[in-house]
């Protein structure tokens, strides 16, 4: 029931409510069920009352009898029934922009420390009895649970026996899973990351890119945790331990639609499961909120509305493509335009657009896709990745016979793309001639909104990113210095950095020519071609990103 139970046993007998022969004939006495706390209140030597003022005298802070105060029940909206009952705390005041939660237990600094996350302002810690809190969780969240349910989790937050079977073994893994799907989405985390090591269940959510360990569990709970999950997905195979698998999961929480892409990987410690977070409001996101300048947001929103030739989008893995293609496709889709895109795997519906699933185990390719969907007649095709030779070749085509065509390719640069092409075996005549532009992108954090302070920047800094006096004068240099929305990082959501190398009449010579991309690089600056760094720099001095965040993402733009 607490955190540290022989110390608050010491702390009682110091206080006087028993004394050691007392303390004897309650270990004599007790249930074999029973903690020797949980016979010293059901014996009546103490009431959960002294246990909560006694705690509260012992950290510092203020006791509150909540049988005898006036709560606002809108203050409960604050969280949810399911946390309350983990966390065993209720809302019970605002108070200066702060939210005052009373608590049972003041010495379970772990699961204060998580509350505190999951709270949207700062809280107030108060004690009260943990029979007072239980009876306001009732009163303020009857709708979502009952009775029974809060009697089921007097205890510790998660147990289980041994590997979730037995008796009423399954329900305490459904809210543990339920709790992590539920904390992720309110993180807006990209991914869960369930990792079983050599002595611990370890639970990391990937935030803003960067991944955070949020819990971690004994290690024998993880069959329980990886059934129930296949369990969710429908498709996955409890049975089946030894190959990887994949899966997907639907979930609700309050007025929000969550959809996760599953992965299982068999590991010498036990199945290891990433569950990919599909966030639906990336379907609606504009060219705008991807992190454009005004001058690259102009120069690539005419791009995307030529009538014909390829344009490009790389970069490594998690770098956001997908959501660039998305905004692309959603600046463009008209009624009187016919869209249809080939993805691996669909990841998101998107209204009024005719989406292909590649199956290659039935033959379902992009390039047999990409046939099939060309007698479709659309004006736009989206393919999700040019992976070989046939699919470059349809893609080039069918853009040379007066389709737009939108692709990614996996290069560290936007000029390499014509190397990278070429070495799949396209002609470079052809490149030439069918790509209109190449936009290579990576994510940076930005500086959190509700920490952001002045910031100061480096000698080194300034060298590694070239920062003439003259752009210092003018910077605007902010940071973070780090609060609760952002989980002290002082970064809080992401942006792209670009660099967009259009297919000029001058290049196509260069392409033609056969240059080396770093000769096609050099030129493609000289013709104004703004380098990922040098768009980070920019965005360094107008304030919405850190020097070092910039240092960190574009490291192979260093020259």
């Amino acid at each position: 029931m607490y955190a540290n139970e022989s110390y608050l046993l010491e702390l009682l007998q110091e206080a006087h409510l028993f004394d050691a022969a007392a303390l004897e004939d309650v270990n004599h006495k007790k249930k074999s069920t029973e903690s020797t706390l949980e016979a010293l209140i059901s014996l009546n030597f103490v009431t959960d009352e002294n246990v909560a003022e006694v705690l509260a005298n012992n950290a510092g802070m203020e006791y509150v009898d909540l049988q005898k105060m006036e709560i606002d029940p809108s203050v409960a909206s604050h969280i949810s029934g399911e946390q309350a009952l983990r966390f065993k705390i209720v809302p019970i005041a605002e108070s200066n922009g702060s939210l005052v939660i009373a608590v049972t237990d003041p010495l379970d600094f772990d699961t204060l420390d998580s509350a505190r996350h999951i709270l949207s302002v700062e809280p107030e810690f108060v004690v009260a009895s943990d029979s007072a809190i239980k009876q306001r969780q009732l009163d303020f969240y009857a709708s979502e649970l009952d009775s029974d349910q809060i009697q089921k989790l007097d205890g510790e937050a998660i147990a289980v026996t041994e590997g979730g079977e037995g008796e009423g073994g399954d329900a305490p893994i459904i809210k543990m899973v339920y709790q992590i799907l539920q904390e992720a989405y309110q993180n807006k985390a990209s991914d869960i990351h369930i990792e079983p090591t050599e002595n611990e269940l370890r639970i990391r959510y990937r935030i803003d890119g960067a991944l955070h360990k949020v819990q971690s569990h004994p290690l024998r709970l993880l069959p329980s945790v990886v059934s129930r999950i296949k369990i969710m997905t429908g498709t996955m195979a409890i049975a089946e331990k030894r190959v990887p698998q994949d899966g997907r999961i639907q979930a609700k929480f309050g007025s929000g639609d969550l959809d996760l892409r599953v992965s299982t990987v068999p590991t010498s410690c036990g199945e290891s499961i990433v569950m990919r977070i599909l966030d639906r409001s990336s379907l609606s996101i504009g060219l705008p909120q991807l992190g454009f300048f005004s001058d690259d947001e102009q120069n690539f929103n005419d791009l995307i509305r030529l009538p014909d030739g390829i344009i490009l989008v790389t970069g490594p893995t998690g770098s956001g493509k997908t959501t660039t293609l998305y905004a692309c496709l959603n600046a463009i889709n008209k009624s009187d335009r016919k869209i249809i895109t080939v993805e691996d795997p669909v990841e998101y519906l998107l209204s009024g657009i005719n989406q292909v699933q590649v199956k290659e185990d039935i033959g379902m390719t992009f390039a047999a896709a990409l046939r099939s969907i060309l007698r479709q007649a659309p004006n736009i095709i989206m393919i999700g990745e040019i992976r070989d030779l046939e699919t470059a070749s349809i893609a080039i085509n069918a853009s040379l016979t007066g389709h737009l065509v939108f692709s990614t390719l996996h290069t560290n640069d936007a000029p390499s793309a014509v190397a990278r092409m070429a070495d799949i075996g396209v002609k470079k005549f052809l490149i030439a001639s069918a790509v209109r532009s190449i936009m290579a992108q990576r994510l940076i954090r930005k500086i959190c909104p509700d920490c952001i302070t002045a910031g100061k920047i480096t000698e080194k800094d300034i060298r590694a990113l070239r920062l003439t006096q003259e752009q210092l004068d003018k910077a605007d240099i902010k940071q973070g210095s780090g609060c609760r929305t952002c989980r002290m990082t002082g970064h809080k959501g992401r942006m792209g950095l670009f660099e967009i190398f259009n297919i000029t009449e001058e290049v196509r010579l260069l392409i033609n020519g056969d240059e080396s991309s770093s000769q096609l690089r050099k030129r493609a600056r000289e013709l104004g071609m703004r380098t990922l760094r040098e768009d980070g720099v920019r965005k360094v001095l107008a304030g919405t990103t850190t020097p070092s965040e910039v240092i960190r993402v574009t490291m192979a733009d260093a020259d």
